[in-house]
């Protein structure tokens, strides 16, 4: 009895552990919206022109530059105070970089409606993904091979389009963009549930990193199949 009992101390410290996580990941996550919004704002009334004139690899640089050094940073401060203040200071850059796309589908007639679907959108599949991947009797630990290589396909078909610069692989890569964040937010959520990452920051990163993804990928589709010109 008393063995029974001990037991059920253990796992209920373990749940607690694990509801703290992804109460702290939500909380954290709905922050890191603030500086995003600042930078997009910010971005949307800046030049862009001295990124557009370099050529698409320089682009592709500076944007992997900011993108990775930024992920690094946090990881290693993940530990400590100074890793939330670096994921601020990450999502402020991501939503500066924001700007060019902002300021591409503000051209459109329907710009201003466009960027509200696609963010009301992207709210849509998370909250249904994040309902799906929170019960604990479901694993999607199998998803994690599948986002790696999906991540990884991206990146080298965004290079190669870097060079092609053709729309419909542009296009295509938005599409699968969408899908592979998708199982990135099932699979991140689903390993905070379950008790497999227990660093709040680590996981509020990749969840946020899979809705940027998301939301840039649903907005140049919007842009491209419903964008209307003036």
């Amino acid at each position: 009895m008393a063995d029974n009992i001990e037991v059920l101390g253990r796992e209920t410290s373990i749940s607690n552990s694990e509801n703290k996580v992804l109460r702290n990941t939500y909380a954290l996550l709905g922050a890191t919206m603030i500086p995003t919004v600042i930078g997009a704002l910010i971005g949307i009334n800046t030049s862009f022109a001295w990124l557009f004139a370099m050529g698409p690899l320089m682009q592709l640089g500076v944007m992997f530059g900011v993108f990775y050094g930024g992920i690094w940073l946090v990881h290693k401060n993940a530990n400590n105070a100074a890793g939330v203040w670096l994921l601020f200071a990450f999502t402020f850059m991501m939503g500066f970089l924001l700007g060019p796309i902002l300021q591409a589908a503000l051209s459109l007639s329907n710009g201003g409606q466009l960027i509200a679907l696609a963010a009301g959108g992207t709210g849509a599949i998370f909250f249904a993904l994040a309902a799906v991947a929170s019960n604990a009797e479901r694993d999607f630990g199998f998803l994690g091979k599948f986002v790696v290589v999906g991540v990884v396909l991206l990146i080298l078909a965004v290079v190669a389009n870097a060079f092609f610069a053709i729309p419909a692989l542009s296009l295509t890569i938005s599409a699968v963009a969408i899908l592979v964040m998708s199982a990135l937010i099932l699979y991140q959520i689903n390993q905070v549930v379950r008790g497999g990452e227990r660093n709040y920051v680590l996981a509020t990163m990749s969840v946020y990193i899979a809705l940027y993804n998301m939301f840039t990928s649903i907005l140049h589709l919007l842009m491209a199949f419903a964008g209307g010109n003036d």
